[in-house]
């Protein structure tokens, strides 16, 4: 692999490091999965193939469990499946998807070799599986998916000693990738990537990692019709800099996201973000009015009350209460407004929600200013070229557009439309809508900067014919697969 060399990033362990400058938006290398499934709870509404949510999927008459788009998908992935296919169909139930991805990536291994590619740097062998780092209870899941593997795996493949299955299930734990579906809002199924394994953490990572489900004509035509990760640089990357991901997300206090990569990748984070505690007091903000500040008590007691509050939310969000979710972050932001400041991760949280779920419900004047103050308050922490940003951005401008204001809805877009170029590239289907819809703003844009009494008679018009604009449709679905997820 040309781009990119593996060396001692000493108390890491291995990492990878640039072997050439990359510029913001460059795509470092590709990969596609060693081994992938789909989630257990999404297994009957995504391809097992190219992982593309689909509403209609051909079901496999052998085994019953694996869905399809077509039958070419189904040709195309049935390699993989074959093995998977006879073992389920012996069991009188399905494996868990981790045990699923366990057997696919020794099949792999019995039939193709630990190293499948002239690329691929390491092997599932030299990966950590941090076993001997586990919690009882993580020790305890572990043992409880040994014995389901080997209930599961058949007599007729290569048997592995109890050690090398705890290995491979050690691995997924700490290396496995989450996939997304084609537009990269929903998290479908997980993967073994080696190379992209090697890639070391950093709460602000120079580097980000997307699934492109192919179509691409810049890469190796080999990977044209296979989904496969790209990972991307973020910004300008010298020549010799280690390449970094982060591997959970950036909004939470120091504290927080150090317990979180112990509790899952067994590491302790001393990047700058958490050795200096970067942007933790602006995620923790309390209001200043006129020179004065809630007293601790009240911090506190707002702090408590938020706590519970998201709670509720979520119950209410899970078992579709959707009004009542808007009615729980309508009380909860009265009680945060005057203590808690438009930075604070708490608040922030509410109002996502609140303009997610009201842009569901159709009521996009009020999701317009949740959406704007949340976007305000995520600009101040994320950094520039990051793709949640990017995401945000897209959802507040497309919920500003239905709300009828095109100026601030326009600016979004193309904000959004900039950072998603450089985090997903220009052919990932995510970013070619988000194209079709900066077309048509701009259009509209155009219109009411020059009569805006025949924009808005436009508008009316094309309302009353289509409620909810075909553009936004990548908005809609990733708001209803919100209420959708459990």
């Amino acid at each position: 692999m040309e781009n990119v060399e593996v060396f001692d990033a000493l108390n890491k362990g291995r990492g990878l490091r640039a072997t050439k400058v990359f510029k913001a938006g460059d795509v470092i290398f590709t990969e596609p999965s060693f081994a992938a499934v789909v989630f257990d709870s999404l297994s009957q509404q995504v391809c097992h193939t190219c992982f593309r949510h689909q509403d209609k999927l051909h079901r496999c008459s052998q085994c019953r469990f694996a869905h399809y788009c077509d039958r070419t998908c189904q040709r195309a992935g049935w390699d993989e499946h074959k093995q998977e296919c006879a073992a389920i169909k012996k069991c009188s139930k399905v494996p868990n998807e981790t045990i699923r991805l366990a057997a696919r990536a020794l099949w792999r291994i019995e039939k193709d070799g630990s190293i499948v590619s002239e690329g691929q740097l390491t092997t599932l062998d030299q990966l950590e599986d941090h076993v001997a780092d586990m919690s009882a209870d993580g020790l305890k899941e572990l043992k409880g998916n040994v014995h389901n593997f080997l209930d599961y795996w058949p007599h007729s493949s290569q048997q592995h000693e109890v050690d090398r299955v705890s290995h491979i299930f050690g691995v997924i734990k700490c290396n496995a990738f989450t996939l997304s579906d084609q537009r990269g809002l929903q998290a479908v199924g997980v993967g073994l990537f080696p190379n992209l394994s090697l890639v070391n953490h950093n709460c602000l990572p120079n580097c980000t990692v997307i699934l492109n489900h192919g179509s691409q004509t810049a890469l190796n035509p080999l990977f044209h019709t296979q989904s496969r990760i790209e990972l991307r640089a973020q910004e300008r990357i010298s020549q010799g800099e280690e390449l970094t991901v982060s591997y959970v997300d950036l909004l939470n206090v120091s504290t927080d996201r150090q317990q979180l990569l112990k509790q899952q990748y067994f590491f302790d984070c001393t990047c700058e973000c958490c050795s200096q505690h970067l942007k933790d007091d602006l995620m923790m903000a309390i209001k200043e009015v006129n020179g004065k500040k809630p007293s601790d008590l009240e911090v506190k007691e707002v702090t408590q009350l938020s706590l519970k509050a998201l709670e509720k939310i979520e119950k209410a969000r899970v078992e579709g209460n959707y009004h009542e979710v808007v009615n729980l972050c309508k009380e909860c932001l009265e009680k945060q407004e005057l203590v808690l400041a438009d930075t604070h991760l708490y608040k922030l949280r509410v109002l996502s929600t609140a303009s997610e779920v009201l842009s569901y419900l159709h009521y996009f004047s009020e999701a317009a200013d949740y959406a704007r103050r949340m976007v305000e308050g995520y600009m101040k922490l994320y950094p520039p070229n990051n793709a949640q940003l990017g995401m945000a951005l897209m959802r507040a401008g497309v919920t500003h557009w239905h709300a009828g204001q095109i100026e601030v809805g326009h600016s979004m877009i193309c904000k959004a439309y900039g950072i998603l170029m450089i985090t997903h590239g220009p052919t990932h289907s995510i970013t070619k809508d988000l194209e079709a819809i900066r077309t048509q703003t701009e259009v509209e844009l155009r219109l009411f900067q020059q009569n805006k009494d025949a924009y808005y008679n436009m508008r009316e018009t094309a309302l009353k014919k289509v409620p909810m604009s075909a553009m936004a449709e990548v908005i809609q679905d990733s708001i209803k697969k919100l209420f959708r997820s459990k």
